[in-house]
């Protein structure tokens, strides 16, 4: 195994280890209500009845990307990095909602400049992890 091939497993460890764990919270029922209130009226359904729904659909998208992430088999990992990026870019609507409203939603209102990059390098991670 050369040196970039152990980068990229330790990256991919790590990468998995994140989204598993950020998939999870998810499912906590403090955070999904927070998460739930993020996402925009004109997604989340004119009464919000599509919210929670979607919370939990990225929470377990997120935890079976972190796992796609470990698989032995390249064309699953690299599914699984392109899957993941996908997510990061369904997702952003939900933190420019949060970057709008900081005194509501406090330290995951991130301003979306600082976001937007955190995200994009992020997404070059996960590139790298499984190219």
């Amino acid at each position: 195994m050369d040196a970039f091939a152990i980068v990229q497993l330790v990256l991919r460890i790590l990468l998995a280890v994140v989204f598993i764990g950020m998939g999870a919270a998810h499912f906590v029922p403090r955070v999904r209500r927070s998460m739930a209130a993020m996402i925009p009226a004109g997604i989340a359904g004119p009464d919000r009845s599509r919210a929670a729904t979607l919370v939990a659909i990225s929470g377990a998208a997120e935890i079976l990307g972190g796992l796609g992430l470990l698989a032995p088999w390249w064309g699953v990992r690299f599914a699984a990095g392109l899957a993941l990026i996908a997510l990061l870019i369904a997702v952003f609507p939900a933190n420019v909602e949060a970057a709008r409203d900081p005194k509501r939603f406090g330290a995951v209102a991130v301003p979306v400049v600082p976001r937007a990059i955190g995200q994009l390098v992020l997404g070059l991670l996960l590139l790298v992890a499984v190219i």
